[in-house]
């Protein structure tokens, strides 16, 4: 239901295609193992929370998810004892009946840091999403297990050069240990279709409904604008205060937005064909999958302009892809008071010139819009990744590589 899930199964899937054997391993709710329905089939174990040795909900990567979670800032004592305890029993297990060549773990934090503790011999790999670096932030009672032991990692996979000069700060892993992949979309179901000719222009969001994604200020700025010709479609889901609120800001401009709620992949990808203009105005990301989908719809995009941004998105025609600045933060994803009605209006007139672009070319004509979306296709994000496999084997080894060792061709544990 996040963007990691969604690249764990994505790397799955294209790694059997080059021959790989794996086997995954995902913390979930007690009594809610994954479906296998348009997943990869794969051999797997699952750590259960909200269970008799995990008694409280999965811990997310974000403070707000869009299913029943806990704090990583709360994992302390008996708690964080328990979650260590089990991971490493499923691991241990995981490990001796699979025997991989090597480990792809997501998130540079506690349970990547655990793997590198529990197994120094095999090669490990890390994709960092970047919602961690906002965890190892604000839980200094984690970042010394979590720095001693991802420092030793073998290579790490980040999402832009910004983040991996982050990663080098925050960390002290060496720059060469750091080799920006990126992130990637199912190109498959992402495609385009012609855009109807914009009497009303159909605005999309997705993602999680919360103030650090800027849905709040999002509602608010297209408030002031309630006169012109749009209509909002929200995708996404959350809960609490922030949830609510959200709703409740929604609900004020009645039939100008569709609440779609949590939507399948491919009922987001129908959303976006139909999509003139997807807005993402988040104060904090890592790097969206949801503008590479969107983009690769035929999408035109409005998005904050967040570290690395710019380094991926910034060649395209602001016709295309307008990058809205950000004012200094009060924290890494709340603005001050005093620049929020500054912001909402700069929004307003993003959305308002995006409009007027629109109505003129309904469908957009970007090739560098469409070289960018290219570049970030699943099977190209892995030919990448299967480069980085490869460098942390032969460095761990000196052997051959992954796909030319053993009888299975080649094994990861995920």
């Amino acid at each position: 239901m996040t963007g990691s899930g969604i690249y764990l199964e994505a790397m799955i899937r294209e790694s059997q295609k080059h021959g790989f054997s794996n086997y995954r391993v995902a913390g979930v709710p007690a009594g809610n193992i994954p479906s296998l329905k348009d997943r990869p089939q794969t051999e797997g174990a699952c750590v259960f929370f909200e269970s008799e040795s995990l008694n409280f909900p999965v811990t997310g990567m974000s403070d707000v998810m869009p299913y029943k979670s806990s704090l990583f800032k709360d994992l302390k004592g008996g708690r964080l004892t328990s979650y260590k305890s089990a991971f490493t029993h499923v691991l241990e297990d995981a490990v001796n009946q699979f025997n991989p060549d090597i480990i792809h773990t997501n998130h540079l934090f506690l349970l990547s840091a655990l793997v590198k503790k529990l197994f120094p011999t095999i090669p490990i790999v890390a994709t960092c999403h970047g919602t961690e670096l906002r965890q190892y932030n604000n839980c200094p009672h984690l970042r010394r297990f979590v720095k001693r032991y991802c420092r030793g990692l073998d290579k790490i996979i980040a999402l832009t050069n910004d983040q991996k000069r982050n990663i080098h700060r925050l960390y002290g892993i060496p720059l060469n240990q750091i080799i920006v992949v990126g992130g990637g979309y199912d190109q498959t179901m992402f495609t385009r279709s012609p855009k109807s000719p914009a009497g009303t222009v159909h605005i999309l969001y997705a993602g999680k409904f919360n103030r650090s994604k800027g849905v709040p200020w999002l509602l608010r700025s297209l408030t002031k604008i309630e006169h012109h010709d749009w209509h909002l479609h929200m995708a996404g889901s959350g809960k609490g205060q922030e949830y609510n609120h959200c709703i409740d800001l929604a609900e004020k401009l009645g039939r100008k937005v569709t609440n779609h709620g949590y939507v399948t992949h491919h009922q987001l990808s129908g959303l976006m064909k139909k999509a003139h203009v997807q807005v993402l105005p988040s104060f904090f990301e890592g790097l969206p999958l949801v503008l590479f989908e969107g983009l690769a719809s035929g999408c035109r995009i409005i998005t904050t302009e967040l570290s690395g941004f710019d380094e991926i998105f910034g060649n395209a025609s602001r016709e295309t892809i307008d990058l809205i600045q950000l004012p200094p933060l009060e924290t890494i994803d709340r603005p001050y008071r005093k620049d929020e009605a500054q912001l909402e209006d700069a929004l307003c007139q993003r959305i308002l010139d995006m409009m007027a672009v629109v109505r003129n070319s309904p469908d957009v004509v970007d090739p560098q819009a469409e070289k960018i979306a290219s570049h970030y296709t699943w099977p190209r994000i892995f030919q990448r990744t299967l480069s980085v496999y490869r460098d942390a084997v032969d460095q761990k080894t000196g052997s051959a590589p992954p796909g030319q060792r053993k009888g299975r061709g080649g094994a990861a544990l995920y």
